[in-house]
C-alpha cells in the first residue's frame, strides 16, 4: 500500500553544509546565523526590523506584550485558528473576543471587523490570521482594507503569518504591514528551521522590547558580549523576561531554506491547482476560496469541507482515506469549542455560524513539495471512489 504522509520536510539543499558549519564554529546559540537570518527577512518582507525566536507561538507572545496589551485588556481574535493565537492573549491575563469568519477563506474581512468594532468599541487590539497562506485583505486600492479600518480606529494589529511565508496581499509582502507580524518555521511549515518563528515590525521601540524580552529581559546580547574586543561581561536586567531566542543551529537550516523558499511555495502552489482541476466536479466537496493570485498565496494548507451532499461523515472520510495510506489533518476545531475557553467565555456557537458550517466537514490534503504526480493522482483517485 502506498503511504502518504500529511506532511513531509525538504532538507536537500545546503541545510547539512551550514550546520556543520555551526557545529565547527563552536558557537551553536543565538550568534552570526540568526542575525543572517533576521536581515533575510528585513529583505525579504520590507519591515525595518525582524528578531528570530524559538516558536512562532513566542512572537506572538512579545508581539501583544510589546504594543502594550496588558491584564483585562480584550483582544479581537478570529475562531477558526490553531490555540496559539488565543493563548497568547491568556499569557497576559487579557481576554480573546472571538470572531467568525468568512466561509471559503476563513479570514476576517474588512465586513467582518467593521461589525465587530460596532459590537465592542472598547476593544483597541486585533490578531489577523493569514489562514492556510491565503493573506488576509490588509490593504486594498479604496484604502478600506484591515489595516485602514484599524487606523482609523486606532487599533493595534498583530497578524499571524504562522501559514503565510511567503505571501503577498495587493501588493505588499505579509510582514511589513501591520504592527507587528509573526512568522512560524514548525517543521510542516514552507520553510522550517525545525522549531523557531519570527517577529517583523517597522516600530522600533516594538522591536527594542521584543529584543530585550526574548531573552530574560537582559539589556545586550549575549552574542555581542562574547565578541566584543573589549571585556564586557557586564550586562543589566530591566525586566523580566523569557527565553526565546532562535539557536544558530536552527537558524542555519533556515538559511538554506530561505534560498528555496519561492520554490517551495511554487511547488505547492502547483499541487493546488491540480487539486483544484482534479476535484471541482465532486459535488459533495467544497474547495478552498482563493481572493488572490494563485502566486500571492503561500500554500501552506489545502482544506475541504464535506458538504450535506456528501454520503459520508467528516470522520468517516478521515478513516478511510487512513486505510488507504493517506494522512489527513483537520484545521481547525474553532476555538470556542476547545473546554478552557468555553469554560471561560461560555461563548455561544449561533454567533459563529460559518466557523461551524466548515469544521463540522473540514479537513486537509497533504500539499508539500515531495508529492509526485504518481501520488496526486492517488490521494484524487481515493477521494473519488470513496465519495461517489
Amino acid at each position: 500500500m502506498i503511504k502518504i504522509p500529511f506532511s513531509k520536510v525538504t532538507c536537500d539543499g545546503n541545510e547539512l553544509n551550514y550546520v556543520t558549519d555551526v557545529l565547527k564554529s563552536g558557537w551553536l546559540t543565538t550568534a552570526s546565523k540568526a542575525l543572517a537570518l533576521e536581515q533575510r527577512f528585513v529583505d525579504y518582507t520590507g519591515a525595518k526590523y525582524a528578531c528570530a525566536m524559538n516558536s512562532c507561538t513566542a512572537a506572538l507572545h512579545l508581539g501583544l506584550e510589546a504594543m502594550g496589551v496588558r491584564e483585562g485588556d480584550k483582544v479581537f481574535v478570529p475562531a477558526m485558528t490553531f490555540t496559539a493565537t488565543a493563548e497568547v492573549v491568556r499569557y497576559l491575563n487579557a481576554d480573546p473576543v472571538f470572531l467568525d469568519v468568512e466561509y471559503g477563506t476563513n479570514l476576517i474581512t474588512p465586513a467582518i471587523l467593521q461589525d465587530a468594532i460596532k459590537r465592542y468599541p472598547e476593544v483597541r487590539y486585533l490578531i489577523v490570521v493569514h489562514f492556510g497562506g491565503h493573506p488576509a485583505e490588509m490593504v486594498n486600492a479604496s484604502q478600506t482594507g484591515i489595516a485602514d479600518i484599524c487606523k482609523e480606529h486606532g487599533i493595534r494589529v498583530l497578524e499571524d503569518a504562522a501559514h503565510a511565508f511567503p505571501a503577498s496581499i495587493n501588493g505588499h509582502r505579509i510582514g511589513g504591514i501591520g504592527d507587528v507580524t509573526c512568522f512560524s518555521f514548525y517543521a510542516n511549515k514552507t520553510i522550517t528551521t525545525g522549531e523557531g518563528g519570527m517577529l517583523t515590525t517597522n516600530d522600533e521601540e516594538i522591536f527594542r522590547r521584543v529584543k530585550i524580552m526574548r531573552l530574560h529581559g537582559i539589556n545586550r546580547d549575549v552574542w555581542d558580549r562574547f565578541t566584543s574586543d573589549k571585556p564586557s561581561w557586564e550586562y543589566d536586567v530591566v525586566a523580566p523576561g523569557f527565553k526565546y531566542n532562535m539557536p544558530d543551529l536552527n537558524a542555519a537550516i533556515g538559511l538554506a531554506q530561505m534560498e528555496r523558499a519561492e520554490m517551495f511555495r511554487a511547488d505547492r502552489q502547483r499541487i493546488a491547482e491540480y487539486y483544484y482541476k482534479e476535484l471541482a466536479d465532486l459535488p459533495c466537496l467544497e474547495l478552498p476560496g482563493c481572493k488572490v493570485p494563485h502566486e500571492d498565496h503561500a500554500w501552506h494548507l489545502f482544506p475541504v469541507v464535506l458538504n450535506r451532499l456528501s454520503p459520508l461523515s467528516r470522520n468517516r472520510v478521515v478513516e478511510m482515506l487512513s486505510e488507504r495510506g493517506i494522512g489527513t489533518s483537520v484545521h481547525y476545531k474553532p476555538i470556542y469549542r476547545m473546554s478552557y475557553y468555553r469554560d471561560l467565555i461560555g461563548a455561544d456557537e449561533r454567533l459563529f455560524p460559518n466557523c461551524e458550517k466548515t469544521w463540522q466537514g473540514t479537513f486537509s490534503l497533504p500539499i508539500y513539495p515531495l508529492l509526485s504526480v504518481d501520488e496526486l493522482d492517488y490521494i484524487v483517485n481515493s477521494i473519488w471512489e470513496i465519495l461517489v
